[in-house]
């Protein structure tokens, strides 16, 4: 697949092929699914806690003698039946983390991938380089490659200038390429992609 490569100022200069192993396969939607789930539920801390009978302060005392008064046996006023007692199978942190194979999470990728390049969604650049932090040199750069919505630009390595200059743009994110995800593919509408990018995309996914 032949793809126009674009310059900071969103002008083509060139051209480059997108590999069909990585941006042309068959979609599977149900495999992306299954690999958003896992990291949805990855991302969950699970620290919801009640405190049981054995872990509530007080109640070590008999509240009263065990016969004689008429009244029900009770041998602490932290059981569960009473007010401010233990909570009897509340929930207790867990884990929801799940498991996919990494040849699975890898073929996820590549179909969200593939959603993006027939959609002529992934726009592929030169170099993104700035001197210094400017979100105006960003939405002009969008504005020129057609960019009308979200964009996720895809970084080789981390740049604090490039981090600066997209941060106060609501629909604009930065993501090493290294750690690209299900999730971020789908959320966002174009991907920006240096060359240099796109070398390590095809360096993992290849």
């Amino acid at each position: 697949m032949q793809v126009p490569v674009y310059n900071n100022q969103g002008e083509q200069v060139s051209e480059t092929e997108l590999r069909d192993d990585i941006f042309a396969v068959p979609i599977n939607q149900a495999l992306m699914h299954q690999a958003l789930l896992r990291q949805l539920a990855n991302a969950r801390l699970g620290t919801h806690k009640t405190k049981t009978r054995a872990e509530v302060r007080g109640g070590g005392r008999k509240p009263w003698r065990q016969k004689g008064t008429g009244r029900a046996r009770q041998g602490s006023i932290r059981s569960p039946q009473w007010r401010g007692g233990g909570i009897v199978f509340g929930p207790s942190p867990r884990s929801y983390k799940q498991k996919m194979p990494r040849k699975m999470r890898r073929q996820a990728l590549r179909s969200a991938l593939s959603v993006k390049a027939t959609e002529s969604q992934v726009k592929v650049l030169d170099a993104l380089e700035m001197s210094v932090p400017k979100s105006k040199e960003v939405l002009s750069l969008l504005q020129n490659l057609g960019v009308d919505s979200s964009a996720l630009i895809l970084l080789p390595q981390r740049d604090e200038v490039i981090l600066r200059s997209v941060r106060n743009l609501p629909k604009v994110r930065t993501l090493v390429a290294q750690y690209l995800n299900v999730r971020d593919l789908l959320k966002y509408d174009f991907i920006l992609v240096p060359l240099a990018s796109l070398e390590v995309i095809e360096g993992i996914l290849g």
